[in-house]
């Protein structure tokens, strides 16, 4: 999952990120702001993946603020003025949105932040522990094929058994590597598992797990890259 904040001097430019940012599955849009230097110091306590950074704003300009990211912070330029094209790639910026743009445009910028994060160096637990009835339980992302919503639980589907958590999927799918993708609004399945995509199903062994119309461009192609 991406974590990512939007900075723009504009509400509306904003709101409009946020519209989008909403359909994409893999970026949780954290925190916007109006204004750059509250936004930078934002990060300094609260460090993102991703920034969407208009360039064109008073006090700090985009192209100033950038240069004074951590440097492993991904920057995604939004500009009304296409003549700043040339400075937000300069900065080896991630992409460059011209404004107004739409979702599929915006949707691109995102998977390129995605592929790009996924070739760096990973340093996410190759684990996470689980709470059941039972007791406490160590589950390793190379078992775990699915994580499901049942009720007011979730299901992990691990290669050999079954565990059930008192959770919810959207607090399970803040703490897992970014393999993991929503096929459904009930399931979370590990794409470095699956041996065949369907049209409607992804197969993992002799286990089946649904991919409802939402999701199924992006797991179609996230399956091809996995």
């Amino acid at each position: 999952m991406i974590q990512a904040i939007a900075i723009d001097d504009e509400n509306m430019a904003l709101e409009v990120i946020k519209a989008h940012a909403s359909k994409v599955p893999f970026l949780e849009l954290v925190e916007v702001f109006t204004d750059g230097v509250e936004g930078l110091e934002y990060i300094k306590s609260n460090p993102v993946d991703l920034v969407f950074l208009d360039i064109n704003m008073p006090d700090i300009s985009g192209v100033e603020l950038a240069a004074l990211l951590p440097k492993e912070t991904m920057v995604i330029f939004t500009t009304a003025y296409s003549e700043f094209a040339v400075q937000g790639f300069e900065l080896k910026a991630m992409d460059y949105l011209l404004k107004p743009f739409n979702l599929v445009r915006f949707l691109k910028a995102c998977q390129k932040a995605q592929e790009w994060l996924e070739l760096q160096p990973s340093n996410e637990p190759q684990f996470i522990y689980v709470k059941t009835n039972e007791g406490q339980f160590k589950v390793r992302f190379d078992e775990l094929m699915c994580c499901e919503a049942t009720g007011n639980y979730v299901t992990f589907h691990l290669r050999n058994e079954r565990l059930m958590s008192r959770l919810t999927l959207a607090e399970i799918e803040k703490s897992l590597p970014s393999f993991f993708l929503r096929t459904h609004r009930s399931y979370i399945v590990n794409m470095k598992l699956v041996d065949k995509a369907e049209r409607h199903q992804l197969l993992i062994g002799i286990n089946s797990f649904p991919v409802s119309s939402t999701y199924l461009e992006l797991v179609m192609e996230k399956f091809g890259k996995s």
